[in-house]
């Protein structure tokens, strides 16, 4: 198949998808419960596996292990930007019915801003080599800071919001599901579209990450741009499948950490040795297997000795 006809066909079905998926299945806004995001979320992974097998028919086995890797970096990078976003949502106070509306046009932003990244990556890359090894310091200091940073915003410090609000009048009303209201013959920005505009800005800052990590596993876009959207697509659902279990994976931000180290090394030393693409999957898989397992078995303590003192007070 002609390399353009794929890139037209992969768009038409993202775009057909979408389509369906704001159209039809959530024409109306509601909130999605556990089980159905659970289903749309092994939908999801299914079909990414699924074009995995269609890039190893087209291409060959490098190809399929380079989306693999891309798109499990991508996904549990994607496991990171949830935490943000239960936050944002809880500090906006957004009602679950419309959480899903925000983060189907935040992906659908999210989806041009990572196309542009891939395609000035790429050609950053392809002009100067040099770029490869500033890209890999930035994911070592990425991997400290991940792994040092407390998950806490504070939007009224944002200067984003503070541009926002210097440009456009902002209402504290939800806008019962609408992103801008008219008041008094003005137009006005509600909560949902100042949160729209956070989770936005949470992507664009992930995406600093995650773009350089996989154009260290394979500089085709076409690999590095499909694993990016499986990955973003699967996001939706991955959220409110996983959101009321986010304080149970309170060590993946350790293997995150780690996993962008990792590729920022491999970055480095690229001209000193060369890492294989398999061994670069295995490695990420262990470390993203081994924070989640840790996170199983070693659970966030919850403070009880309030409660051990206050019996040791009625005992006595």
């Amino acid at each position: 198949m002609n390399h353009v006809l794929l890139w037209v066909a992969f768009n038409v079905f993202v775009l057909v998808v979408l389509a369906l998926d704001l159209g039809i299945f959530h024409r109306n806004a509601r909130p999605i419960h556990m089980k159905e995001a659970l289903v749309w979320s092994v939908i999801w992974t299914a079909a990414a596996f699924v074009f995995n097998g269609l890039i190893y028919w087209w291409w060959d086995s490098e190809a399929a292990v380079a989306f693999l890797t891309g798109y499990v970096i991508e996904r549990f990078l994607s496991m990171d930007n949830l935490f943000v976003f239960v936050l944002i949502f809880s500090y906006f106070n957004i009602p679950a019915k419309y959480q899903h509306k925000i983060l189907f046009w935040g992906i659908l932003g999210a989806l041009i801003m990572r196309a542009a990244f891939i395609f000035a990556g790429i050609a950053l890359v392809e002009a100067f080599h040099w770029i490869m090894y500033v890209f890999g310091a930035f994911l070592i200091l990425a991997g400290i800071h991940t792994g040092l940073a407390k998950k806490e915003i504070h939007p009224e410090k944002n200067p984003v919001l503070k541009l926002l609000r210097r440009f456009v009048t902002c209402s504290d009303e939800d806008g019962s599901g609408k992103f801008f209201l008219k008041r008094n013959g003005r137009v006005c920005a509600t909560t949902m579209f100042i949160a729209l505009v956070f989770v936005e800005v949470t992507d664009l800052v992930f995406a600093l990450d995650s773009i350089p990590a996989i154009l260290a596993i394979t500089r085709d876009p076409f690999i590095v741009y499909t694993s990016n959207v499986f990955a973003i697509l699967g996001l939706r659902a991955l959220y409110f499948a996983l959101a009321a279990m986010m304080r149970l994976f309170h060590y993946l931000h350790y293997g995150l950490a780690a996993v962008l180290i990792f590729i920022g090394v491999k970055m480095l030393a690229s001209d000193l040795y060369k890492i294989s693409v398999e061994i670069a999957l295995l490695v990420v898989t262990v470390i993203l297997g081994g924070s989640v397992i840790c996170s199983a078995l070693f659970p966030p303590q919850t403070d009880s000795q309030p409660k051990r003192e206050e019996s040791g007070k009625n005992s006595s």
